[in-house]
C-alpha cells in the first residue's frame, strides 16, 4: 500500500477513535473528524462512504483480529471450551478498541459479529454442522455466553474469569 494512503487511513482511524471515545457514533460529524485528522472532506470520501462505513470497517477489523487469534485446530466441534478460552483472551487483547467501538448501543453488536464470523470459519471446515440446529444453538450459546459472561465480569481476575467460562463450556459440550 502507498505510504501516503496508509498514513491517511491511520489519521482517519485515529481521529475516529478519539471522537468515538467521547461521543456516540451518530453524533460524530465528517467535518469534525476531518479537522481532527487534518484532511479534507474529499479525502475522507475517497476512503469511506460515510461515518457508518468507517465504523463498520473498523468493527470488522476488530472482529477479524479476535477470530483470527483463535487457532484453527481448536475450531472443532469437540473443542468448544478451548474456543471460548481463546475467544476470551482475544477480548482482553482487543479490550481498548472494543470498549470504544462497541460502547453504548453497539455493545451487543460485537457478540453477534463474532458469532457470525466464527460460524463461517467453523462451517467452512465442517460443512455438515451448518444445518445441524442443535450444534448451531450450542455454538451460539457458548459464543454469546462467553462474551456476555466476560463483559459482566470486568474488573475481576481475568485468568480466573476465563477459566470459569472455559469450565462452563466444558460442561455444556456433552449436551451436544
Amino acid at each position: 500500500m502507498d505510504l501516503r494512503i496508509e498514513k491517511t487511513e491511520n489519521a482517519i482511524k485515529n481521529a475516529f477513535i478519539q471522537l468515538r471515545s467521547k461521543k456516540p457514533l451518530e453524533k460524530i460529524t465528517i467535518k469534525e473528524l476531518c479537522e481532527k485528522a487534518y484532511i479534507h472532506k474529499s479525502t475522507f470520501y475517497s476512503h469511506y462512504q460515510d461515518i457508518y462505513d468507517l465504523a463498520d470497517t473498523m468493527e470488522t477489523e476488530v472482529v477479524k483480529n479476535i477470530t483470527g487469534s483463535i487457532q484453527v485446530s481448536s475450531l472443532q466441534p469437540e473443542s468448544l471450551s478451548e474456543v471460548t478460552r481463546e475467544l476470551s483472551y482475544a477480548f482482553v487483547a482487543q479490550s481498548s478498541l472494543i470498549n470504544i467501538l462497541f460502547s453504548g448501543n453497539e455493545r451487543s453488536h460485537l457478540a453477534y459479529r463474532i458469532e457470525e464470523s466464527l460460524k463461517e470459519i467453523i462451517f467452512e471446515q465442517y460443512p455438515d454442522c451448518k444445518d445441524d440446529l442443535e450444534w448451531n444453538i450450542v455454538l451460539s450459546y457458548c459464543i454469546q455466553g462467553a462474551y456476555w459472561a466476560f463483559q459482566g465480569s470486568r474488573g475481576q481476575d481475568v485468568n480466573k474469569v476465563i477459566g470459569i467460562i472455559s469450565n462452563i463450556t466444558k460442561r455444556v459440550q456433552p449436551l451436544y
